[in-house]
């Protein structure tokens, strides 16, 4: 006989059990699926500290915050699976969730809601144009940290990093520490594209360069990465003559970006943002498709995973109202304007039947700004205005709108002026 629940998160990390705990009731079925034979998710391998500073209001590393997560899971006995991959999601009356494990082998459940944490994966070299040979000793830099972390395996010792993500910040510091020699990062930006912290905490207390505006030009290597070759780039991504740095080095990390996992959306035609790579969703973190809701890095890419932990009780509040009707099955969507200075934002719709909650909107912007005025607008007239300081992309910016700030149920247009 097929199970049916009402709520079913797939993922396992942060933002799923977070969005578990929030939606944890005793009249609600609800199953937690990972496909990791532990739950946790990336935290499991983020050894360093600096989590848990706002959720928990003390500095925990990656797997002590998830191991206070997973002890609230337990203590509210959310059922849970692991080593389990979901195959495919259909949508009928209710949610139809195909699945597979050593124990059960392939089965089908069923769910009135599912909330998507299925997190993000890293671009490897397949994703960006990198010229040269194709020797071995090239990954991503969360391959590194796994391998590292996890199995105890130091991949290399003589070590440059292609992007200043964050996580290939945290590995030059990482690796540093293990003994092996980081000669840069280089970044295509003319600015990093991790935390301030992190620049500051894993370049510039161990002396790492930091090569903004620059990339790779070549790869040189025949079996094994022998050495790598980054040039500078003006505004215009043309390179600029005689700025060749030629290193010696058998590892390059490669820390280019983190895309939403969102392959489980195939089947179901939902609405995708071109920017983000992920669902468009509302105010209540739900898709074009009702009852299917996204969070987490699943939906956009996280700053702190202290971020990921509120925006996903979000998510488990509102699929927990979906199931008890207490959000309308009617909808007034209307689309959130943005100008050519913002990246992306999230929500990127607003639904006008369902307002009764605080709208708190997200966004990057493209560019650094000192102070940056933020101005909504609805129907030409202005609703909120706020300031903010030393801005940049890497960064995410959040502005909150009161139910009673909107004017109408037109769109609300959100601008950006430097001050």
């Amino acid at each position: 006989m097929m199970k049916t629940y009402d709520i079913c998160i797939i993922g396992g990390g942060a933002a799923g059990l977070s969005a578990a705990l929030e939606a944890h009731d005793k009249d609600l079925n609800i199953l937690i699926i990972e496909r990791e034979m532990k739950l946790g998710g990336i935290l499991n391998q983020c050894i360093h500290n600096g989590f848990g500073l706002h959720v928990f209001k003390e500095e925990l590393t990656g797997p002590e915050y998830a191991y206070k997560l997973i002890e609230q899971v337990i203590e509210q006995d959310i059922e849970y699976l692991l080593d389990t991959t979901v195959l495919d999601i259909e949508k009928s009356a209710d949610f139809m969730i195909t699945a597979s494990n050593i124990e059960s082998g392939e089965f089908t459940i069923s769910a009135k809601s599912i909330i998507l944490t299925t997190g993000c994966y890293e671009r490897s070299r397949g994703h960006i144009s990198i010229p040269g040979d194709r020797p071995k000793g090239i990954m991503t830099a969360g391959s590194a940290q796994r391998y590292l972390n996890i199995d105890g395996y130091l991949v290399g010792k003589n070590v440059f990093i292609l992007g200043s993500g964050d996580i290939g910040l945290i590995m030059a510091r990482r690796m540093t520490l293990e003994g092996a020699k980081v000669y840069g990062v280089a970044e295509i930006m003319p600015y990093s594209n991790g935390l301030t912290r992190n620049v500051v905490q894993c370049l510039h207390d161990f002396d790492i360069p930091l090569y903004l505006s620059h990339t790779i030009v070549d790869i040189k290597g025949k079996e094994s990465l022998e050495e790598i070759t980054i040039q500078e780039i003006d505004s215009k991504r043309n390179f600029i003559e005689g700025t060749q740095k030629t290193f010696k080095v058998d590892t390059l990390l490669l820390s280019v970006g983190l895309i939403p996992d969102t392959k489980l959306f195939d089947h179901l035609s939902i609405n995708v943002d071109l920017h983000t790579k992920s669902a468009i969703v509302n105010q209540y973190l739900e898709t074009s498709v009702p009852g299917l809701f996204a969070c987490g890095n699943a939906l956009h890419v996280h700053d702190l995973v202290d971020d990921v932990t509120i925006e996903s009780r979000k998510a488990g509040q509102f699929a927990k109202m979906f199931v008890r009707n207490e959000i309308s099955k009617t909808s007034d969507h209307k689309e959130v304007l943005i100008d050519e200075n913002v990246q992306h934002i999230i929500p990127q719709i607003i639904d006008f039947s369902n307002v009764v909650n605080d709208i708190e909107l997200s966004f990057r912007t493209l560019r650094k700004y000192e102070l940056l005025e933020v101005e909504i607008t609805q129907n030409e007239q202005v609703i909120k205005k706020t300031k903010l300081k030393y801005v940049v992309p890497a960064e995410m910016q959040k502005v909150s709108l009161k139910a009673f700030d909107l004017i109408s149920k037109d769109s609300i247009q959100v601008t950006l002026k430097e001050v």
